[in-house]
């Protein structure tokens, strides 16, 4: 019996995810649906901490994504916030699939790319569906202009949104005019500018994306959200608990999001309950929670590592059907009993 490993470089990944924004939106929308009707499991992630490095870590997010996917796997992320200061990406990644018969290993993918697409995928279904269907908005403002942010960016135009206005902002220096020269696509907004302040730009968005490497919340004010706008909160930690308590709040998984200091963890910690969230991405998809434009609504997702295998093992289908994967038949070596 052959027991084969795939190696898929982060190009392959790059250009099947770029070629098929609106399918992967799709894959990641059937594995939400999944787990939401209790087919996947999806334990605890795992941090690994330096004490001379509180600000960095790497997690292990170990899922099955069902009998019926034939795959089970674990994603290995590395977050280096310091690593921004250097020119590069916080966020370095692998995926590994293996294979439900027998637990084998088949593959090995470059996964920061994957984890980029599954949450931007992510957050883009969560704009929808807290948009009552809409794919438009008056205003999106973006804070913190890094690698998540260029790729909700790009997903959200790939799946056909009309965003009118555009603002930016970054607290390093130069990131926001970056962004702009990058990644912005010329003719597609009314306006775009770097906005002077955090708190101008919120009060002009109707859509906030905050994608920071904030550690602890550093927006504070409630009334900075007056306006009842949509908040995809995928940094996790950027908000007061005041603020959430104000709030709608959505999230893909409570379990899974009420750890690790993020801001709804926060808030459960003053509050001692859960009630103020409102349901789950895959519940407000299945009619079983719903919300208005009356409040604020914030998006917190946690990332489930059961949306990188989904990504990840349709990734591997079609590079192998291509002849894009690196494939090792001898990985493998003492296969006798």
């Amino acid at each position: 019996m052959a027991f084969d490993v795939s190696i898929i470089k982060g190009r392959t990944v790059h250009d099947v995810v770029a070629a098929n924004v609106d399918q992967c939106v799709q894959v990641v929308k059937d594995a939400y649906l999944a787990h939401g009707a209790g087919q996947t499991v999806n334990p605890d992630s795992h941090f690994l901490r330096f004490p001379d490095k509180p600000r960095a870590r790497i997690i292990a997010l170990p899922a099955f994504l069902g009998p019926q996917s034939g795959v089970a796997g674990i994603k290995w992320i590395a977050s280096f916030p310091e690593n921004v200061n250097h020119g590069f990406p916080r966020a370095s990644a692998v995926l590994v699939l293996n294979d439900y018969a027998t637990g084998y290993p088949f593959a090995i993918l470059e996964s920061s790319i994957i984890s980029a697409a599954r949450t931007a995928a992510s957050a883009t279904l969560a704009a929808e569906w807290l948009n009552n269907g809409e794919r438009s908005t008056r205003t999106l403002g973006i804070v913190g202009t890094g690698l998540i942010a260029r790729y909700v960016y790009r997903f959200l135009l790939g799946t056909g949104w009309k965003i009118d206005g555009l603002r930016l902002f970054d607290a390093a220096p130069g990131e926001a005019d970056k962004f702009i020269a990058d990644a912005v696509r010329p003719g597609m907004h009314g306006s775009v500018s770097v906005a002077a302040d955090r708190p101008s730009l919120l009060r002009e968005s109707s859509l906030v994306l905050f994608a920071t490497t904030a550690a602890a919340p550093h927006v504070l004010d409630p009334d900075l959200f007056a306006h009842a706008p949509i908040v995809l909160h995928l940094s996790l930690r950027d908000l007061s608990p005041e603020i959430l308590l104000r709030s709608y709040n959505v999230v893909d998984d409570v379990d899974h999001v009420m750890k690790a200091d993020t801001s709804p963890h926060l808030l459960q910690q003053q509050v001692h309950h859960r009630r103020f969230v409102t349901g789950t991405l895959p519940e407000l998809m299945m009619g079983q929670c719903a919300v208005d434009r009356s409040k604020p609504t914030i998006f917190s997702p946690f990332g489930l590592g059961v949306l990188d295998l989904a990504v990840g093992k349709w990734v591997y289908d079609r590079a192998v059907a291509a002849g894009q994967d690196l494939r090792l038949p001898d990985f493998f070596y003492e296969l006798s009993r």
